[in-house]
């Protein structure tokens, strides 16, 4: 059974998802409802284009209007739809804008998860399961890479810290409160239905099927774990199928592609695999509260769930590719 998902695991079971209409919750929802699922979403802002919406995610799901700060609301979710397994993505996930903002993302994205986690408190007869998404970016800088689960975490910017208090806030209730939390630490996930285009991929290749120039903030050397989202829905269900079981509940666990690349270098691949060299990037040189280079050890989730990444790069990238064509250039698609 190791990196497989169980047979049946999913059929009928109530699952809530926050942050269902960003890139990985559209495909988690997805993979869940066509596994059998009711999956219920929490929604905050109705997104006409997101590919929750285009892809009739939401139309399939059962759609609750609101905030997850909001106590009440989340607690009358996981008790009126009798919820039993949690995914919590929900979060301001735009460093950039957590710069710019850092009060607004620290209520969503700390806020958000302690309501939730304390609602799930109230709800622990009912609840089997709850991953909650921290990121990379939890871990801060360090001289020594690639993050291993028990590298410390000391973000240091906004987002950074709003990252590793969420975890460990996570953490704190699995622990205490011996409910069954697992929480992942993924690379940065690219993938179809992405439309937050100041993030580097998606935004490469928009300006490239646009025939511009790409730009990159930073000095282009910067080098991150581009982490596809296909892999991180089967990362996201498999760790979920294990819980509450012993060496899960409690334990954060990376997940990423451990194939380390620079911007410049996944700019190049973007702009070769697109036919359009002679567009070279624009250089702005110009990112701040940003960390050099970050990369991943999955060792753990290796050996502890039998999980690898099934996508090389060059694969993802060709899928996520056609994903944008389709969406900016429809009438060259068809």
């Amino acid at each position: 059974m190791e990196g497989v998902a169980m047979k049946d695991f999913w059929q009928d079971r109530s699952v809530f998802i926050s942050g269902a209409t960003g890139l990985l919750g559209s495909w988690l929802a997805e993979a869940l409802l066509d596994q059998g699922a009711r999956v219920i979403c929490l929604v905050r802002d109705w997104v006409p284009e997101s590919r929750a919406v285009s892809n009739g995610v939401l139309q399939r799901s059962v759609v609750v209007r609101g905030e997850l700060e909001d106590y009440a609301v989340v607690l009358r979710v996981l008790n009126e739809y009798e919820v039993d397994s949690v995914f919590h993505l929900g979060a301001q996930t735009i460093v950039g804008t957590a710069s710019r903002s850092p009060l607004s993302t620290f209520e969503s994205n700390l806020r958000g998860t302690w309501t939730l986690l304390e609602a799930v408190r109230q709800c622990a007869r009912s609840i089997e399961r709850v991953v909650v998404a921290s990121s990379d970016k939890a871990y801060g800088e360090h001289s020594v890479l690639p993050y291993r689960e028990d590298t410390p975490l000391q973000g240091r910017f906004p987002y950074d810290a709003s990252k590793a208090c969420a975890d460990l806030i996570a953490l704190s209730f699995a622990h205490t409160y011996d409910l069954p939390i697992a929480v992942t630490r993924c690379g940065n996930l690219f993938g179809g239905g992405d439309l937050n285009y100041n993030r580097l991929i998606p935004g490469t290749i928009r300006s490239v099927l646009m025939n511009e120039r790409p730009v990159i903030r930073s000095d282009g050397s910067f080098v991150r774990d581009y982490f596809y989202v296909r892999d991180a829905v089967s990362a996201y269900m498999d760790l979920a199928e294990r819980l509450p079981g012993e060496g899960f509940s409690g334990e954060a666990f990376n997940f990423g592609n451990e194939t380390p690349l620079s911007v410049l270098d996944v700019v190049g691949r973007i702009v070769a695999a697109l036919g359009q060299p002679e567009l070279t990037p624009i250089i702005l040189n110009e990112a701040v509260h940003e960390i050099p280079q970050q990369y991943l050890d999955c060792t753990k989730a290796r050996t502890s769930l039998g999980w690898r990444p099934q996508y090389a790069f060059e694969d993802a990238l060709k899928e996520t590719l056609g994903w944008y064509r389709d969406v900016l250039l429809p009438r060259e698609s068809a």
